[in-house]
């Protein structure tokens, strides 16, 4: 896709522009929105001064081989096709940079694992879920953590939520929301049975980030007295907080020591999921538009397998097969899967666009 000249030209003045006002700004929050957007164009326009000194340099070499000295006729020759060839790939890099963005992709981001099918093994499945996006969040620089928590009797979680920050979090996980199934031996299984089962996980831009009123008036708040795993009582006063918003019923509860931390937890993760509901029918939407999008916004699609007993892990939506099972879980080789995700989607938006 040839990116327009007109276009190379807003990105440059309108980066040159950012950067002048960032110099003399006063305002605080001026300077954070600024030098927000600052550094979202520096590579877009760093791009597009690559590419348009690049297509002028072509034009400079074609009219060199068309000169009376032979031997610069030569050499310009040699560099032309060089760099004609080198040409794809900054249009192609640039034509990724101007796509539309997902607004939220540089958000903070909850991350909710619950079990499904399959009893005590489905817990001890989103425990390893768990273990291998904190390690993933680890090894990109980000920070972990944990928001509220419900084990599983024999270990691992019913449902687990996480909160990560860092650069482009959001946008780095989105696409892992959907249902995980995992396929092994479980260690309760004393006969060497296979069997299968799932865990959900859902990913949701933090709420501080996202442009998104909650009316209170529409919610119900219950206190109650947080139990531990086993049933034992955590504490005497009524400190858990249960909030469930009206109109819809979605319901979450926080069940730490501190009620005024949980009311505002609470809050904060009943805002991340009622907005989140909005992205889902927006992504449904526009998957009913657009065949092939992977991220379709359904929470109930199969996303992936990890089979144990073949060592493979299968994501469904892009029919990737990786036999990197034990690497994959412990969060080391995760990157090769989500980089997939994110390269069919730029593919698909980028042919969306071509199409229109």
């Amino acid at each position: 896709m040839h990116a327009p000249e007109a276009r190379l030209s807003q990105v440059i003045d309108r980066f040159e522009q950012v950067e002048a006002r960032l110099g003399a700004a006063g305002d605080p929050d001026e300077i954070v929105k600024l030098s927000k957007e600052h550094a979202e164009l520096k590579p877009v326009a760093e791009k597009a001064s690559e590419l348009r000194a690049a297509r002028a340099e072509l034009d400079d070499l074609a009219e060199m081989m068309e000169g009376g000295d032979a031997e610069m006729a030569d050499m310009a020759r040699e560099e032309y096709y060089a760099l004609k060839e080198r040409l794809p790939e900054l249009e192609h890099e640039m034509s990724l940079l101007l796509l539309p963005k997902d607004k939220d992709d540089s958000a903070d981001a909850l991350i909710e694992i619950r079990a499904g099918t399959g009893g005590d093994e489905a817990a001890l499945f989103a425990g390893d879920l768990y273990a291998m996006y904190q390690r993933y969040a680890q090894l990109r620089g980000w920070s972990w953590e944990l928001v509220s928590a419900s084990e599983g009797e024999h270990g691992g979680y019913k449902e687990v939520i996480a909160q990560v920050s860092g650069n482009g979090v959001f946008g780095r996980l989105k696409f892992e929301s959907g249902v995980h199934r995992v396929q092994r031996v479980p260690a309760t299984e004393s006969q060497g049975r296979i069997h299968t089962s799932a865990a959900t996980v859902a990913i949701m831009p933090k709420p501080e980030e996202v442009d998104f009123d909650l009316d209170m008036s529409e919610v119900r708040v219950d206190t109650m007295r947080a139990s531990g795993a086993g049933g034992q009582h955590v504490n005497k006063t009524e400190s858990a907080v249960r909030m469930t918003h009206l109109p819809t019923g979605i319901m979450v509860v926080c069940a730490e020591k501190s009620q005024h931390q949980n009311r505002a937890r609470a809050q904060e993760l009943l805002k991340a999921k009622l907005y989140d509901m909005q992205r889902e029918a927006a992504a449904a939407e526009r998957a009913a538009e657009r065949k092939g999008q992977i991220g379709s916004g359904d929470r109930s699609e199969r996303i992936r397998t990890y089979n144990y007993p073949q060592g493979r892990v299968s994501d469904h939506r892009i029919n990737l097969t990786l036999y990197k099972l034990d690497q994959i879980v412990a969060g080391d080789e995760l990157d090769e899967v989500i980089s997939a995700l994110i390269a069919e989607d730029q593919a698909a938006r980028l042919a969306a666009l071509e199409d229109s």
